[in-house]
């Protein structure tokens, strides 16, 4: 299994995400290494973004997404789900992609079709804020083998506040696959 390296992240967002699908979702403890396919994406393209949490500027809860690419956002919504997004380009920019579902592929039970429900089977929570993806035991990796994706582009959910860039299609995923969380 082969790491992404820093460099991947550190491109257009747009790029990212498409090219995120297909890869594999590594999570390693003591006990067990769980992976799955990522499905389903959203990408939240900066500051500039309305839907965006960077929109708000640099917070607390929002700096790690000004920080260098390639490392994990984890936010607490609705005080109870979890969320993973990729942070992307340089730093300052305050991109991201969220994770929107995975297809199991070892270790995971549970349902993995929506941002919370992948994050509940994959044990992801706030201790994985900041946490790096070149790291051994948390990171995307290329899958064993290769495959060829159709894509499906359609606009982001959930996020109808954000004026006109909620009709952006910013969201992508693997055409059929039956663990996108909805279409």
């Amino acid at each position: 299994m082969k790491k992404l390296p820093r460099a991947f992240y550190d491109r257009d967002t747009v790029l990212v995400a498409r090219e995120l699908l297909g890869k594999w979702l590594v999570l390693r403890t003591e006990k067990i290494e769980r992976i799955g396919k990522i499905v389903e994406v959203e990408a939240y393209l900066g500051a500039h973004d309305l839907a965006a949490h960077s929109s708000k500027g640099v917070t607390e809860r929002t700096k790690i997404m000004f920080g260098p690419p390639g490392h994990a956002y984890v936010y607490l919504i609705y005080g109870a789900h979890h969320c993973l997004n990729v942070v992307t380009e340089g730093e300052g920019n305050g991109a991201a992609i969220l994770l929107r579902a995975v297809e199991p592929v070892k270790n995971i039970l549970g349902r993995t079709c929506g941002p919370g429900l992948l994050c509940r089977a994959l044990e992801i929570d706030r201790r994985l804020n900041a946490h790096d993806l070149l790291s051994d035991d948390f990171f995307i990796a290329e899958p064993e083998a290769a495959e060829k994706l159709s894509i499906v582009k359609r606009p982001r959910i959930g996020v109808d506040y954000a004026g006109v860039w909620a009709k952006k299609r910013l969201r992508y995923y693997i055409k059929e696959n039956p663990f996108v969380s909805r279409t």
